[in-house]
Protein backbone atom coordinates (compact mmCIF):
# COMPACT_ATOMS: atom_id res chain seq x y z
CA UNK A 1 0.00 0.00 0.00
CA UNK A 2 1.57 3.27 -1.22
CA UNK A 3 -0.02 6.58 -0.68
CA UNK A 4 2.17 10.03 0.33
CA UNK A 5 5.30 8.23 0.01
CA UNK A 6 3.83 5.18 2.85
CA UNK A 7 4.52 2.12 2.32
CA UNK A 8 2.74 -0.65 5.05
CA UNK A 9 4.55 -3.93 5.52
CA UNK A 10 5.54 -6.76 7.35
CA UNK A 11 7.93 -6.91 10.05
CA UNK A 12 11.00 -8.43 9.47
CA UNK A 13 13.81 -9.05 12.31
CA UNK A 14 15.76 -5.98 10.78
CA UNK A 15 12.89 -3.83 12.23
CA UNK A 16 14.12 -4.51 15.64
CA UNK A 17 16.63 -1.55 15.79
CA UNK A 18 14.32 1.11 14.50
CA UNK A 19 11.18 -0.42 17.29
CA UNK A 20 13.34 -0.21 19.97
CA UNK A 21 14.08 3.43 18.74
CA UNK A 22 10.74 4.49 18.55
CA UNK A 23 9.96 2.24 21.82
CA UNK A 24 12.63 3.82 23.98
CA UNK A 25 11.76 7.36 22.82
CA UNK A 26 9.47 8.77 26.07
CA UNK A 27 7.46 10.63 23.60
CA UNK A 28 6.31 7.92 21.57
CA UNK A 29 5.40 5.95 24.72
CA UNK A 30 3.99 8.99 26.81
CA UNK A 31 0.05 7.87 26.49
CA UNK A 32 0.95 3.58 25.99
CA UNK A 33 3.18 2.67 28.24
CA UNK A 34 6.76 2.73 29.79
CA UNK A 35 9.70 2.91 27.59
CA UNK A 36 11.01 -0.07 26.65
CA UNK A 37 14.52 -2.11 26.25
CA UNK A 38 15.91 -3.25 24.19
CA UNK A 39 14.77 -7.10 25.26
CA UNK A 40 11.34 -5.68 25.61
CA UNK A 41 11.50 -4.06 21.95
CA UNK A 42 12.64 -7.58 20.63
CA UNK A 43 9.80 -9.98 22.40
CA UNK A 44 7.11 -7.56 21.32
CA UNK A 45 8.38 -7.79 17.75
CA UNK A 46 8.39 -11.50 18.05
CA UNK A 47 5.18 -11.30 20.12
CA UNK A 48 3.42 -9.07 17.62
CA UNK A 49 5.18 -8.16 14.42
CA UNK A 50 6.35 -11.63 13.26
CA UNK A 51 3.38 -13.70 14.46
CA UNK A 52 0.89 -14.91 12.28
CA UNK A 53 -1.11 -13.52 11.79
CA UNK A 54 0.90 -10.06 12.36
CA UNK A 55 -0.93 -7.68 14.84
CA UNK A 56 1.24 -4.55 13.27
CA UNK A 57 3.15 -3.87 10.68
CA UNK A 58 5.95 -1.66 9.65
CA UNK A 59 5.50 1.83 8.25
CA UNK A 60 7.60 3.15 5.79
CA UNK A 61 8.50 6.44 4.33
CA UNK A 62 10.73 6.62 1.36
CA UNK A 63 12.47 3.01 2.40
CA UNK A 64 12.88 4.00 5.73
CA UNK A 65 10.88 2.49 9.24
CA UNK A 66 8.93 5.49 10.64
CA UNK A 67 6.59 3.86 13.04
CA UNK A 68 4.25 1.18 12.54
CA UNK A 69 0.52 0.08 12.07
CA UNK A 70 -2.36 -1.93 14.66
CA UNK A 71 -4.11 -3.90 12.68
CA UNK A 72 -5.29 -7.13 14.46
CA UNK A 73 -9.00 -8.50 15.21
CA UNK A 74 -10.63 -6.83 18.22
CA UNK A 75 -13.90 -9.05 18.44
CA UNK A 76 -16.03 -11.12 16.22
CA UNK A 77 -17.39 -7.90 14.50
CA UNK A 78 -14.22 -5.75 14.62
CA UNK A 79 -10.03 -4.80 13.88
CA UNK A 80 -8.30 -2.56 16.38
CA UNK A 81 -6.22 -0.18 14.34
CA UNK A 82 -3.52 2.44 15.24
CA UNK A 83 -0.50 3.90 14.75
CA UNK A 84 2.65 4.42 16.41
CA UNK A 85 5.29 6.81 14.56
CA UNK A 86 8.34 8.20 15.46
CA UNK A 87 8.43 11.97 16.53
CA UNK A 88 9.89 13.51 13.30
CA UNK A 89 6.82 12.16 11.37
CA UNK A 90 4.05 13.99 13.71
CA UNK A 91 1.94 16.85 12.23
CA UNK A 92 2.12 15.27 8.75
CA UNK A 93 -0.92 14.12 8.16
CA UNK A 94 0.12 10.25 8.19
CA UNK A 95 -1.52 8.99 11.15
CA UNK A 96 -4.85 10.62 9.58
CA UNK A 97 -3.90 8.86 6.41
CA UNK A 98 -3.06 5.68 8.12
CA UNK A 99 -6.35 5.54 9.93
CA UNK A 100 -8.29 5.52 6.37
CA UNK A 101 -6.75 3.31 5.00
CA UNK A 102 -6.53 0.87 7.81
CA UNK A 103 -10.59 1.25 8.33
CA UNK A 104 -10.93 1.26 4.22
CA UNK A 105 -9.12 -2.34 5.16
CA UNK A 106 -11.75 -3.26 7.70
CA UNK A 107 -14.59 -2.21 5.65
CA UNK A 108 -13.27 -4.10 2.81
CA UNK A 109 -13.24 -7.47 5.18
CA UNK A 110 -17.02 -6.87 6.27
CA UNK A 111 -15.87 -5.45 9.69
CA UNK A 112 -15.93 -2.54 11.88
CA UNK A 113 -12.83 -0.69 13.25
CA UNK A 114 -11.70 0.50 16.77
CA UNK A 115 -9.26 2.92 18.09
CA UNK A 116 -8.51 2.29 21.22
CA UNK A 117 -6.69 5.61 23.23
CA UNK A 118 -5.80 6.92 26.52
CA UNK A 119 -8.23 9.48 27.68
CA UNK A 120 -5.42 12.47 27.11
CA UNK A 121 -4.34 11.32 24.01
CA UNK A 122 -6.16 14.44 22.13
CA UNK A 123 -4.80 14.18 19.01
CA UNK A 124 -5.43 10.47 18.72
CA UNK A 125 -9.14 11.09 19.34
CA UNK A 126 -9.26 14.29 16.76
CA UNK A 127 -8.07 11.74 14.30
CA UNK A 128 -10.50 9.10 15.38
CA UNK A 129 -13.43 11.44 14.79
CA UNK A 130 -11.62 13.24 11.71
CA UNK A 131 -12.05 9.54 10.03
CA UNK A 132 -16.36 9.21 10.73
CA UNK A 133 -15.63 7.53 14.51
CA UNK A 134 -17.68 7.58 17.32
CA UNK A 135 -16.64 7.94 20.98
CA UNK A 136 -18.53 4.38 22.56
CA UNK A 137 -17.21 4.74 26.38
CA UNK A 138 -13.87 4.31 28.50
CA UNK A 139 -13.05 0.42 28.86
CA UNK A 140 -10.69 -0.88 31.66
CA UNK A 141 -9.11 3.12 31.42
CA UNK A 142 -9.23 3.36 27.84
CA UNK A 143 -11.14 5.51 25.35
CA UNK A 144 -12.99 3.28 22.60
CA UNK A 145 -14.09 5.16 19.08
CA UNK A 146 -15.90 2.12 16.70
CA UNK A 147 -16.42 3.10 13.29
CA UNK A 148 -19.49 1.00 11.62
CA UNK A 149 -19.30 -0.13 8.16
CA UNK A 150 -22.59 1.81 6.62
CA UNK A 151 -24.53 1.25 3.46
CA UNK A 152 -22.73 4.12 1.66
CA UNK A 153 -19.27 2.14 2.74
CA UNK A 154 -20.74 -1.20 0.77
CA UNK A 155 -22.12 0.86 -2.04
CA UNK A 156 -18.86 2.19 -2.44
CA UNK A 157 -16.83 -1.17 -2.43
CA UNK A 158 -19.48 -2.93 -4.63
CA UNK A 159 -18.81 -0.24 -6.89
CA UNK A 160 -14.76 -0.30 -7.20
CA UNK A 161 -15.39 -3.62 -7.45
CA UNK A 162 -13.99 -4.95 -3.52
Amino acid sequence: MEKMNLTIRLMTQDDLMPLYELLSDARVMRYLEPTFTREQSEEFLMRAGLSTPPMIYAVEKDGHFIGYVIYHDYDEASMEIGWVLHPDHWRKGYATYLTGVLKEKAVCGNKQAVIECSPEQEATKHIARKNGFVYEGCIDGLDIFRYKRSSTDAQSHESTGG
